[in-house]
């Protein structure tokens, strides 16, 4: 897909000497309620005095980057305090937006126009480069969606859960409903974008949702995936059942699997091996974070061919319980093939 057919719109939110909040341009334009959704998510709208340099997150499939700057004298701009610039686009690439926002953001300060900003923008519509000597340049080039993917750390993911990873593997290959809490953005965003690597093969990120609110229309958006990863800084979201199958708890490093997934995400010898492949990988201080994707990579591949050949067996190639049954696997490994096979669509209905 092209750089043009990526980017959707650019937006531009200011808080004034009044301590007001207000949208005061986009181009082309942005839908009166996913605006109000990144009014929420930038933090001009927050009484208190933490500013969220650059935030990402996804709403009704449109990615939404928001890069935000105090304004210092003398500048340009007079009466505002605080400005975000937001770019909505159709991919995950949370680096690329950041360099694009940064020299977007110089632009506006130093000229106290969106004119200015918009010509940029076209520019990388256009040619996929904005080049200016003050402001910087950036190239669209240099921002490959793998090394988006990768730029999460399984690693550190490991590194603070150990076995207990195994019940975040089962719970992204069952395509089940993983949220996360942290209080703080910048950790909950780290953490979560890393977690759709445990799921290489299917290398979607869509499933991911980092920045959620305990709002209405999110929460709606939201169910409307079969499966996520959502990230929420409101500690209320524990008492919300409905929303997950499994619950992280970051600051206290807990993972909780809620009552309606105990059956579908049991853990037997299987897992125990899994689990424990996964911790030798990100254990080994010679190997990259991105060797370790493709090490449970390579484990994932070998048990979904083993599930295909018994689907290949099998009517129509699709699996039953009955054929995994004859095999005479223990409860918990057959119990985790047979909604596996579910996940990847191998099943017969």
């Amino acid at each position: 897909m092209a750089t043009s057919d990526l980017m959707l719109s650019l937006g531009l939110i200011e808080k004034d000497v009044n301590a007001d909040t207000l949208w005061v341009w986009c181009y082309p334009s942005i839908g009166a309620d996913l605006r109000e959704v990144l009014l929420r998510k930038c933090c001009l709208t927050l009484n208190n005095r933490v500013l969220h340099t650059f935030v990402f997150g996804q709403y009704s499939r449109t990615w939404y980057y928001i890069s935000t700057v105090e304004v210092q004298e003398p500048t340009a701009l007079k009466k505002v305090t605080h400005f975000s610039i937001v770019v909505t686009a159709k991919d995950f690439n949370p680096e690329k937006y950041a360099a694009f926002s940064r020299v977007l953001c110089r632009t506006y300060i130093k000229h106290g126009s969106p004119v200015k900003m918009m010509e940029g923008y076209v520019a990388v519509l256009t040619k996929g480069i904005c080049q200016s000597d003050e402001n910087g340049s950036f190239l669209i080039k240099d921002y490959d969606v793998r090394k988006a993917y990768l730029a999460g750390s399984l690693k550190d993911v490991v590194s603070q859960f150990g076995m207990e990873t195994i019940i975040l593997y089962t719970a992204l290959m069952l395509k089940k409903r993983v949220v996360v809490y942290h209080p703080r953005i910048e950790a909950l965003l780290e953490f979560t974008r890393a977690l759709p690597g445990l799921v290489w093969h299917r290398k979607d990120w869509s499933i991911l949702h980092p920045f959620v609110h305990l709002d209405n229309n999110e929460l709606e958006n939201l169910k409307l995936c079969t499966g996520y990863v959502a990230g929420f800084v409101d500690p209320e979201v524990r008492d919300r059942s409905d929303l997950f199958d499994v619950y992280v708890n970051l600051p206290d490093s807990e993972i909780t699997v809620s009552q309606n997934a105990k059956e579908a995400l049991a853990m037997g010898k299987l897992h125990k091996e899994i689990g424990n492949f996964i911790v030798q990988a990100a254990e080994d201080t010679d190997r990259t974070d991105a060797q370790v994707v493709k090490d449970i990579s390579i484990k994932t591949k070998e048990i979904l061919s083993n599930l295909m050949s018994l689907a290949d067996e099998a009517d129509n190639s699709k699996l039953t319980l009955e054929t995994l049954k004859q095999r005479h696997y223990p409860p918990a490994t057959e119990n985790f093939l047979f909604h596996l096979a579910a996940a990847e669509q191998l099943l017969k209905i």
